[in-house]
């Protein structure tokens, strides 16, 4: 039997990525996400790693920025105030084509919000982050294993790809204690020539830059980038499907918000109502194929978030918008309840 640890979702995702090869993290503290940080000012230094508390957001980002571009594993933690922040770095970083991870552990918002968990920047992770043409792969871990599982693969995908990878997390996640297990974590390594590394006068130097003044060199760029994320795409998209075989409505719904649907599932389905859940893993690249072919069999969909739904854009496009999409939500740092969504799913049987 795999050992087993007990751990907090914010220490996992740290732990995770040291296990991953990341040795420099630049941060800045901020709740509901300061234990990862805090984590890895303690462990860091044991380890020949670097741990640096920079003076702002913006700082940090930039220099995830550089290390990224030293072709090092480098990962930097926030919240959403603090993720809007690092926003213009982002775009740099996709621009330059590095690879880095980043983790935002969701609160309620817009503004300063509240410190309560939230999925409320699904749209800001989703459509991009910053400002310009670029994706970045965010992965929605709805356990504390996934907040491990999914931080490694967020860094093996990155590297991959040279793109951002983000772990969406909310606040709910990122505060409990689950046991989990490393010993099935699959770390995979990539050759990086195009690093900042330093010549030794054996090959030529290499350039990291965003900046293209001349429009028909930036074109070519973006056309490149989007046909490698057209692979990403293609290739990337994870999902889980839950009671789906004989389902004649389909909850979606994603993180914290998955587990109180799955609940809802199990008693809906006591009732003898046929209703399945599909849990998107990846929210970009979105699981359009699942959702596609529900919609061939399904009479209507729930979506459950965090949010004001944020999400049924996605539904509707991956399902050609053949059958109607409801909403059962909270937001500002409120969860709903496993009988909210069990009241949605039954207005839903009802055509309401």
């Amino acid at each position: 039997m795999a050992e087993r640890v007990l751990m907090k979702g914010n220490e996992a995702i740290a732990e995770a990525a040291i296990r991953a090869g990341c040795r420099h993290y630049f941060g800045y503290p901020i709740t509901p996400q300061t234990e990862i940080a805090a984590y890895m000012a303690k462990k860091m230094p044991k380890i020949g790693g670097v741990f640096l508390q920079a003076e702002s957001e913006v700082a940090s980002i930039n220099m995830v920025y550089g290390a990224a571009a030293a072709g090092m594993r480098v990962m930097t933690s926030s919240s959403s105030p603090g993720i809007s922040l690092k926003a213009e770095g982002l775009s740099y970083i996709a621009g330059s084509d590095v690879p880095a991870l980043v983790v935002n552990v969701q609160r309620g918002g817009p503004g300063l919000g509240g410190i309560q968990p939230s999925q409320s920047d699904y749209f800001q992770a989703t459509k991009g982050g910053g400002h310009g043409d670029y994706r970045m792969i965010v992965l929605a871990p709805a356990s504390v294993q996934e907040m491990a599982s999914l931080t490694i693969k967020g860094f093996n995908l990155a590297d991959k790809y040279l793109m951002t990878a983000m772990i969406l997390a909310d606040g709910t996640i990122g505060q409990m204690m689950e046991p989990i297990s490393f010993e099935d974590a699959q770390i995979e390594t990539y050759e990086k020539p195009w690093a900042l590394t330093g010549t030794n006068g054996e090959r030529k130097h290499n350039i990291v830059n965003s900046l293209y003044l001349k429009p028909d060199e930036l074109e070519v760029k973006n056309f490149e980038r989007y046909e490698r994320y057209k692979t990403v795409e293609e290739k990337e998209a994870m999902w889980e499907e839950y009671m789906m075989e004989d389902a004649e409505y389909c909850v979606v719904a994603f993180g914290i918000a998955s587990r109180v649907a799955k609940n809802a599932v199990v008693a809906a389905r006591a009732e003898g109502i046929k209703v399945g859940l599909i849990r998107p893993i990846t929210l970009w690249p979105f699981p359009t194929k699942p959702l596609a072919a529900a919609a061939e069999k399904v009479k209507s969909f729930i979506s459950v978030e965090l949010n004001m739904g944020q999400m049924i854009e996605d539904i509707r496009l991956a399902t050609g918008c053949k059958k109607p999409v409801s909403l059962c939500n909270r937001c500002g740092g409120m969860i709903p309840s496993p009988d909210e969504v069990l009241a949605a799913i039954r207005k839903a049987q009802k055509g309401e």
